[in-house]
């Protein structure tokens, strides 16, 4: 397969990513995509513009190349992988969109697994990074048709996402939480100075 612009491997090994964000941003309209290229992810985080330092709400669309930090999953490398998330994990927001009770995820995590019937099912985590995930192992398939299986398996799962209402809600989300200038963001990022005492 001839290499493109937009069909170039990704650093590092793993199927080419470079078309990943075009095929995505329609369905995460709003969302900042971020190229994933290090540890075991190729593909593009899209995340929820920030309201809080260190908040971020969104979504990874793209490949696990190694088991590495995903064990939980059980993958079978490479796969094909799409799961919302909440960081810092266990901060207030994870608390209260994905660990409480009647969290945002868990009511959409039920909502979507009631939507689709169609392996693989998405599966809910209270305690990880990837609180919704849906993944797939492309073991079984030809490499020349990475990108083409690939492809399909990524509208599909943004599709339901976006049906689930979640890239709604997570923008909505973002919006009303407070705004944090760039300048108080400095302010928490400078050690705080020295006073001499004579």
């Amino acid at each position: 397969m001839p290499r493109t612009r937009n069909n170039k491997s990704a650093p590092g090994g793993g199927p080419p990513i470079g078309w990943i964000r075009a095929l995505a941003a329609p369905y995460l309209r709003s969302y900042r995509a971020r190229v994933a290229r290090t540890g075991s992810l190729r593909g593009c985080w899209f995340e929820a513009p920030r309201s809080r330092a260190g908040t971020r709400r969104g979504f990874f669309v793209g490949y696990l190349v190694s088991a590495a930090d995903f064990a939980f999953l059980q993958p079978q490398p490479p796969e094909c992988i799409v799961f919302a998330f909440v960081a810092p994990v266990g901060g207030s927001p994870h608390r209260r969109l994905v660990r409480a009770p009647e969290s945002l995820l868990r009511k959409t995590f039920a909502y979507i697994r009631w939507l689709t019937h169609r392996l693989p099912r998405f599966v809910f985590f209270e305690d990880r990074l990837p609180a919704m995930v849906r993944h797939l192992s492309m073991r079984e398939w030809p490499a020349e048709k990475y990108e083409h299986l690939s492809r399909n398996f990524f509208i599909e799962t943004c599709a339901w996402l976006v049906r689930s209402g979640l890239t709604r809600k997570f923008l909505t989300e973002s919006a009303a939480a407070p705004r944090v200038s760039r300048r108080q963001r400095a302010a928490r990022a400078k050690p705080p100075r020295r006073i001499k005492h004579s």
